[in-house]
């Protein structure tokens, strides 16, 4: 009996690293970090103690955005909290205009009377491997 246990076992094994292998795996690239551009006037700092890190966020294209026509805003389960910045829009904004799956989170917070150095988000592309 204890030798069909232990086909059974390294047959279940090997079955599952075929399947593992036959799936394909998804993966994300990080295409950039970046500080929150507007913090302080959005509900950032109202919203502060309620971040925290690795928590998603959304990006939203606003090319009617009267100040920046690349602009992308970003959002913590619905409020906006800021922009990604204007000088580090421009991939970011185009991938969305295509449609690519990206997604963001936040990747660092920091106490900082500096807005800039208060939180940072990660943009991350989708891809299959």
């Amino acid at each position: 009996m204890q030798r069909r246990a232990f086909f059974t076992t390294q047959l279940a094994a090997l079955l599952a690293t075929q399947t593992a292998r036959a799936q394909p795996k998804s993966q994300t690239i990080l295409l950039q970090t970046s500080p929150v551009a507007g913090f302080q006037y959005h509900k950032g700092e109202a919203l502060w103690p309620r971040l925290a890190a690795g928590q998603p966020l959304t990006l939203v294209r606003e090319p009617q955005n009267p100040y920046d026509q690349r602009a992308v805003r970003i959002e913590w389960r619905g409020c906006k909290i800021g922009y990604i910045p204007r000088l580090d829009n421009a991939a970011i904004s185009q991938l969305l205009d295509r449609g690519q799956p990206l997604t963001a989170a936040i990747e660092k917070m920091q106490q900082s009377d500096n807005p800039w150095r208060r939180l940072r988000v990660a943009i991350r592309l989708a891809a299959s491997g």
